[in-house]
Order: C-alpha cells, then sequence, then structure tokens
C-alpha cells in the first residue's frame, strides 16, 4: 500500500519488469490519476485507487476482455460490502453504476513490459462534483452517499482482490463465454435506448447484446451495428 503516489498505473508501469507473479497496487492518495483517454480522474478523500498487475499470455483483443471480468469483481464486492444485489449494475464498456449513478470506473493499460495493468477507481467515501464530469455522463455518486456503508480502501480491497481472482480463474479455464453470460445478466440498460459515441461516430439503438468478443451490439433504425469501443449515453438521463 502507497500512502501517496502519482497514479498507481504509472507506479504499475514503473515496477512491473521486476514483478514476477500478479500484484495489487493501492494507493490512499493519488496526485494525477488518469481515466479513458487521458481524462483526470478526480480522487477525493477515502476513495479507492488501486491497479492490478499482470502478464497476459492470450492475444490483445482476448487480454482486453477482462475490463468485464474486472466489472463482475468490481460488482462482487460491493455486493458484499452492502448486501443489495439490485442496487448495483455493469455499464459498457467499464463502469459500475449504483441506483443508476457511477460509483467506479476501470482503465485498462499495457506496459512496455508486456504486462497488463488493471486500473480501478471507486467512490467508497466521496463522489467528484457533477461538474467534473463531461455533459450528458452518467451523475458520479459515492457508496457512502447512496448506501450508508463506509469502507476503507484496505477493506474494500480485501473483498475485490478474491473476487477478481475468482472470475480470473473462469476467464482463464473457460474463456469469455461465461463471463459474458454474466456481465450481461447485470447489465444497465440492456433492451432500452442508448447512445454510443466515439470521435468520428455516434450512434443511437436498441442495447441488444454484447457479443462473443466484447463489442456492444446496437438496433438502429438503419442496421445492426457492432461498436469496439466508444462512450455510451443513456437516453433520459
Amino acid at each position: 500500500m502507497l500512502e501517496r503516489v502519482d497514479s498507481t498505473l504509472s507506479e504499475a508501469d514503473r515496477i512491473a519488469g521486476s514483478l514476477t507473479s500478479p500484484c495489487w497496487i493501492l494507493a490512499l492518495d493519488q496526485t494525477a490519476a488518469r481515466g479513458r483517454r487521458g481524462r483526470p480522474w478526480s480522487m477525493p478523500k477515502g476513495n479507492f485507487a488501486a491497479t492490478y498487475v499482470m502478464q497476459p499470455v492470450e492475444q490483445p483483443e482476448q487480454v482486453a476482455l477482462r475490463s468485464f471480468v474486472a466489472s463482475l469483481a468490481l460488482n462482487d464486492a460491493f455486493v458484499a460490502a452492502t448486501g443489495r444485489v439490485e442496487s448495483f449494475a455493469l455499464k459498457w464498456p467499464n463502469d459500475v453504476l449504483l441506483n443508476g449513478g457511477k460509483v467506479a470506473g476501470i482503465l485498462l493499460e499495457r506496459t512496455g513490459m508486456g504486462h497488463l495493468s488493471i486500473g480501478i477507481g471507486v467512490n467508497l467515501a466521496e463522489a467528484p462534483a457533477t461538474a467534473e464530469v463531461e455533459p450528458g455522463a452518467v451523475v458520479p455518486v459515492s457508496l457512502q452517499g447512496e448506501t450508508g456503508v463506509l469502507q476503507t480502501p484496505e477493506a474494500f480491497l480485501g473483498l475485490l482482490a478474491p473476487a477478481y481472482a475468482h472470475w480470473e480463474a473462469q476467464f482463464t479455464t473457460y474463456g469469455f463465454a461465461p463471463i459474458r453470460t454474466a456481465w450481461l445478466a447485470r447489465a444497465a440498460r440492456l433492451g432500452e435506448v442508448i447512445r454510443a459515441r466515439t470521435v468520428t461516430d455516434e450512434w443511437t439503438g436498441t442495447f441488444e447484446t454484447v457479443d462473443e468478443t466484447g463489442q456492444l451490439v446496437l438496433l438502429t433504425a438503419k442496421s445492426r451495428v457492432a461498436i469496439p469501443a466508444a462512450d455510451v449515453f443513456f437516453e433520459g438521463a
């Protein structure tokens, strides 16, 4: 555990070459945390920031599916902490929702040494201000604010690490199929109209499924489209 670091993802990049086995890096404070596409990640005091570092053996497209593994592990950790199964949902591609608000995010990065870093941020004690969030994005919430349950970062890692180990074993033993099935059972807005946006394109359609490669499948007015990566927005949210 680190008292303070620029980013657990950056620390993972620095130490990856010296690791002989998978490792969790937990920090109580981050000074330069980041989210998807280099966006800053706000970390109020008492929140959770950790990175799991491992050396995968699969092809890159399979390695990227571990965002779903991490999502399922987070869901299990939240349920273990609160006892509330129905309060949590998984938002494609890499967020966990609590009562419809964003409580956690996941970011995967590859290091120069061939390692995979799975960065996880959780609003345990406090949610970032809404002004810090992109317009139209899901409003951030905190675990304590929504449920009254206060978890220390250390205690939450004690729930998350075994949950991740369970789903990682499922993934490495049986492949993506059981992960996909479990993820879809917890998916937010499945069967509803959502919007997916990349730098160059935007689609609005019914969230039909996530396919066998992890792509988001939307049924739009014109066609059925499979989207490998995008920011997702909920209609009417």
